[in-house]
């Protein structure tokens, strides 16, 4: 309890015999009272100030605890738009929750059908090799929204400032008994890493914490084995997890014994020279077949995704890609701008599959608009990989719209991130529209400071709508467009011409219905120019000198 303004007083009173006592004068005292009663309000004051702030706002590694919801997941109001259709998906996924209060060992054989849901328990760590402090507690925040997202409950976070890694532990010895400590104190059963640890770096740190230790990429790899849902994207995870697997088999006991042919086993007769084969080197082929076998299949489905591209390509359709950093707002902007109905969820790695609609420009100029996973800092070069043929949709696009989400607290270090893995996948010369999307939850400073450092910026808001019509007349600004213009007479037994030039492929500019059928002045590709040459006579009426 916080002693009252009277205190000093009462103790003032008693000052002429202390001062007798230990020679102490009586303002001496009153600046020991004071200083005693400051420190008493500050603490009350803190804990006050700890009281009121916000979950998200709470527990960086440097200023305690992770707990509450991960700031990049906070609930920011409604989830979902009537644009977002009826997220029948979103349901499907939400149906399989897991269940807390299980260890991670099991004491009862019947918790064995219950392993799956186990809520684990984890605490964070993270290192501080270079830039700010505030860039390493964004790096952590993040890792509890993916920790979050794969369904564990985050109880602490520590980061450490050390030039580089320790090659024994990660975290050095110190750091990680100081870990070993905090797993005990919290209860935690698994501590994750903000980074990709080596084999000997995991195995160490595990025989100090003395629990399960996991890095940044298999949590990311985790994650996608939950939301995968299709044939290829579930191949694709599957070998991404094997070339993460690979290097880090471990073996014991049995798992080092090795195999023996003919009478060996008897210890003797012929087979019994030379070492067998042990069961880690058995498991090691046993995955680079698999391997082998799931690099054929997704080689197998990429010629249908290739066809459709082609087709698209030789009806000269443009194509935009929607690609941006995870939950930025990608899969909510496709349905705001075709009505998709693709699944929504305030999730990192929410969809992976790629989704393709068809949409059109203000002015009627068809285009296709897809749907990419997101991205991520330090995205694991396996998914990278194993996604490549998801990631040409992006390659291969006409125009990127790079979706940021402005109300994040490191929007430059998000565009930065994708425009790296834009880099990796040979994407980086594709005009580029930078989509300031979440407007309505970011702070307008944040806004300016983007618009005034990127070039092609339209900032928007796919919750309430806002920009939209902008973003519209800026992909119809940016699209290939028609340029070859043609004076047409078209038959109106021919009204297929018309539809089709109505439908996807030109710019009518103006129209006119003569008694000799449709007088059309368009604009059409050039591969299309020659088709309708026919229909192009020199002796056909102009428009210009119909006017003039």
């Amino acid at each position: 309890m916080t002693p009252s303004n009277n205190t000093p007083a009462d103790h003032s009173t008693a000052a002429p015999a202390v001062e007798a006592d230990n020679g102490l004068s009586r303002q001496d005292l009153e600046d020991v009272v004071e200083r005693v009663l400051s420190r008493a309000r500050a603490r009350e004051a803190d804990a006050g100030e700890r009281a009121d702030r916000r979950p998200e706002d709470s527990g960086s590694a440097a200023s305690g605890p992770l707990t509450g919801r991960a700031r990049e997941l906070a609930d920011s109001g409604q989830e979902h738009s009537q644009h977002d259709g009826e997220q029948q998906d979103l349901d499907e996924r939400r149906a399989l929750r897991r269940v807390g209060g299980l260890s991670t060992e099991l004491e009862d054989v019947t918790e064995l059908e219950y392993r799956q849901l186990r809520l684990e328990r984890v605490v964070l760590a993270g290192l501080w090799t270079e830039g700010t402090l505030e860039e390493a507690e964004n790096s952590l925040r993040e890792l509890a929204a993916l920790a979050e997202t794969a369904g564990s409950e985050v109880l602490d976070g520590i980061v450490q400032r050390r030039l580089k890694p320790d090659p024994a532990t990660f975290l050095g010895s110190g750091k990680a008994k100081e870990l070993r400590d905090v797993v005990a104190a919290t209860g935690a059963d698994t501590v994750i890493v903000d980074s990709e640890l080596a084999p000997s770096q995991r195995r160490g740190l595990e025989d100090v914490v003395k629990v399960k230790v996991i890095d940044r990429t298999g949590l990311i790899l985790d994650i996608f084995a939950q939301h995968a849902k299709s044939k290829e994207g579930k191949a694709q995870v599957e070998l991404a997890q094997l070339e993460y697997l690979l290097p880090r088999l471990r073996g014991w006991g049995e798992s080092l014994s090795r195999q023996a042919g003919g009478r060996a086993a008897a210890g003797e007769g012929i087979g019994s020279r030379g070492p067998g084969e042990t069961k880690i080197e058995l498991d090691r082929r046993r995955i680079r077949t698999r391997m082998a076998k799931l690099r054929r299949e997704i080689a197998a489905m990429k010629p249908a995704r290739e066809t459709k591209r082609l087709n698209r390509r030789r009806n000269s359709v443009p194509s935009v890609a929607i690609a941006g950093y995870t939950n930025a707002g990608k899969s909510s902007l496709l349905n705001r701008l075709t009505d998709a109905g693709v699944l929504v969820e305030n999730a990192l790695f929410a969809t992976l599959d790629p989704t393709v609609r068809r949409a059109q420009t203000p002015d009627g100029i068809g285009y296709t608009l897809s749907d990419t996973v997101g991205f991520v800092r330090s995205l694991p070069t396996q998914l990278v990989e194993a996604f490549r043929s998801t990631l040409e949709e992006v390659a291969d696009a006409d125009l990127i719209l790079h979706v940021v989400d402005a109300s994040h607290p490191d929007p430059e270090g998000q565009i930065r991130a994708v425009r790296q893995v834009f880099t990796d996948i040979d994407a980086q010369n594709i005009p580029e529209i930078i989509v300031l999307n979440k407007v309505d939850a970011a702070d307008p400073f944040v806004v300016e400071r983007i618009r005034q450092r990127e070039r092609n910026v339209v900032v928007v808001s796919a919750r309430t709508g806002e920009g939209l019509d902008a973003l519209r007349e800026r992909i119809s600004e940016s699209i290939p467009r028609p340029e070859t213009v043609l004076d047409l007479l078209v038959p109106y037994q021919r009204g297929d011409v018309v539809s089709r030039l109505h439908d996807w492929d030109a710019e009518i500019l103006r129209t006119e219905h003569l008694p000799e059928g449709t007088h059309l002045l368009v604009k059409v590709r050039e591969d299309l120019a020659a088709e309708l040459a026919e229909f192009a006579p020199e002796d056909a009426p102009g428009f210009g000198a119909e006017s003039a």
